[in-house]
């Protein structure tokens, strides 16, 4: 498909993230600090220049919607200072959401806050990294089924400080984000969904039912998972390189074209350290899928070809 420079972020349609307005179209920087897999202690360090580039590159294609945290970093790079360096100060309309719950210590080992106290912590460490004020949006990541009323309650009153716009939740159940809304309006749920997690299907719904933003995660990787598209995923199925090839489009651009598809609320956050690949992250908001297409991904939809992850991301 062409990646044209006249295609853009805003090709894909836009949503409402509370009173803030984004592209469906965004991106993820989770793979920003490093080549290779994400959180090896041993991957290689991003380029600085190079990082830097990709994120202002993106804004110019109509980005206006990051996703980043601040447990995103290899041995000598941070996902946040990159975005502080690229972008600030930041332009009006760009939305920077990060996400709470999960850490990481400075040997790279995953720790979690598990007390207000804590998450109020990571809220703040979130806050001096991308050299603000407040966030614009922050997710609570969750872990298994317990109840989540202690810490998103916590966030809400961070909200109520002024210290957090709006929040969100990643990773949970539908009974944890009804119990979420009983405390405070949530404008996003970040979960792990792609073709072949048929599983998200339902909260897919109910977010759309509820107007609430569904950002799905490892979309393009699936199995993949931190290593991306390609890495320790299965192969590629025929049905969805058939599609690709009708369309002169990669696999990732044909698995971002149908999470797009997936309803006007649905949003795509991609992540890429590559120049190139990032235009055609972009480009492939504009990509239509028909009908017959449609009907064929959702059959390997339905057949499972690839599954969420758990994992933090």
């Amino acid at each position: 498909m062409t990646t044209s420079e006249k295609i853009t972020a805003s090709d894909a349609g836009t949503w409402r993230l509370g009173d803030l307005s984004v592209h469906r179209m965004g991106f993820g920087a989770m793979r920003l600090p490093q080549h290779g897999a994400a959180f090896g202690a041993d991957a290689t360090p991003s380029d600085r220049d190079r990082a830097i580039g990709v994120l202002r590159r993106a804004v110019e294609l109509g980005v206006n919607h990051i996703d980043t945290a601040a447990f995103y970093f290899s041995r000598l790079r941070s996902a946040n200072e990159l975005i502080n360096r690229a972008l600030a100060p930041y332009p009006e309309d760009l939305v920077i959401t990060t996400k709470v719950g999960p850490g990481r210590d400075h040997t790279g080992e995953w720790v979690w806050a598990d007390t207000p106290r804590e998450l109020r912590g990571q809220v703040e460490e979130n806050i001096r990294q991308l050299g603000r004020d407040h966030l614009d949006v922050v997710n609570l990541r969750t872990r298994g089924n317990r109840s989540i009323a202690e810490l998103f309650g916590a966030l809400a009153e961070l909200r109520d400080a002024g210290l957090i716009r709006h929040l969100g939740v990643s990773n949970v159940t539908p009974e944890q984000l009804a119990e979420a809304r009983a405390i405070a309006p949530v404008v996003c749920v970040q979960n792990p969904y792609g073709i072949g997690a048929a599983d998200g299907d339902a909260l897919l719904r109910l977010c759309g039912e509820a107007g609430i933003a569904f950002v799905p995660f490892y979309a393009i990787a699936g199995a993949g998972r931190e290593a991306g598209a390609g890495g320790a995923g299965p192969a590629e199925s025929p049905e969805l390189l058939a599609v690709a090839e009708a369309h002169d489009a990669s696999p990732a651009q044909i698995r971002l074209a149908w999470t797009l598809s997936r309803g006007p609320h649905v949003l795509a956050i991609p992540g890429t350290g590559n120049p190139d690949h990032l235009t055609a992250n972009v480009a492939a908001g504009a990509l239509k899928l028909t009908d017959e297409e449609l009907a064929r991904l959702e059959a390997l939809h339905r057949g499972g070809e690839r599954g969420g992850d758990t994992q933090p991301s």
